[in-house]
């Protein structure tokens, strides 16, 4: 997440060395940067279809009124919701809302919840995501 928002405060055009440097000072094992490294590119490759989405999911709200913190999990979120599934939706959005009531506003959680609930409805309507999952 916190990967996601510099590219969205400060843009692509240094993406490799700014990711590798980020990377670089995050903390933990080698397995959770990968799987860190791997989210953000995957994520930031398909962040047009993925605000898409985030944006035809939100009620009232346009995604150009969303903060960086909350664009940034969402993003996330929806890509592991597409290309996770081996993590359990309930997973993904649980962790996602603890991520916003961190970061983010007290009203940021509940926002983000219904945000992805609405888009797992699509993901299963389109059949990118079963019940089961």
């Amino acid at each position: 997440m916190q990967a996601l928002y510099q590219l969205d405060v400060q843009g692509s055009v240094l993406l490799p060395r700014l990711m590798a440097e980020f990377f670089y000072e995050m903390e933990g094992d080698s397995r959770t940067r990968q799987l860190a490294w791997e989210w953000t590119n995957g994520a930031w490759a398909k962040v047009a279809e993925y605000d898409e989405m985030i944006g035809g999911s939100t009620i009232r709200w346009q995604f150009s009124r969303l903060s960086p913190v909350d664009r940034s999990i969402l993003r996330l979120s929806v890509h592991q919701l597409i290309s996770c599934p081996d993590i359990p939706p309930k997973v993904i959005i649980n962790e996602a809302i603890e991520l916003a009531k961190k970061y983010s506003t007290d009203k940021s959680g509940p926002f983000v919840n219904g945000v992805l609930d609405a888009v797992l409805k699509k993901l299963r309507t389109e059949g990118r995501r079963t019940q089961e999952q």
